[in-house]
């Protein structure tokens, strides 16, 4: 059984919204997940990536493959949470 993290869509016609998911790799593309692991929505400029990245990582470590788009998403929002809890780290400092 090999396993894929990926996208499904779950938008309308025009309207595209995705979820993150584990499914198996021959399995349809809006088939029935393993575990959904968060959205994607394209149409909004901020903040379009929400994931649980304890669970990306855990799915990581047990062998599952993400797929190239899925990949650089989790990168990025990555790097957004570490500048997110950089930034909140610094701002009490700041004020004191």
């Amino acid at each position: 059984m090999s396993l894929k993290i990926r996208l499904t869509r779950i938008g309308t016609t025009h309207q595209p919204h995705y979820r993150v998911v584990v499914a198996e790799a021959r399995s349809r593309r809006d088939g029935d997940p393993v575990e959904v692991l968060g959205t994607y929505d394209p149409r909004t400029k901020a903040r379009q990536v929400n994931l649980k990245l304890d669970r990306v990582d855990y799915w990581l470590s047990k062998g599952a493959q993400p797929t190239d788009t899925l990949h650089a998403m989790i990168k990025r929002f990555r790097r957004a949470a570490a500048a997110t809890a950089s930034a909140a780290v610094a701002a009490p400092a700041a004020t004191a």
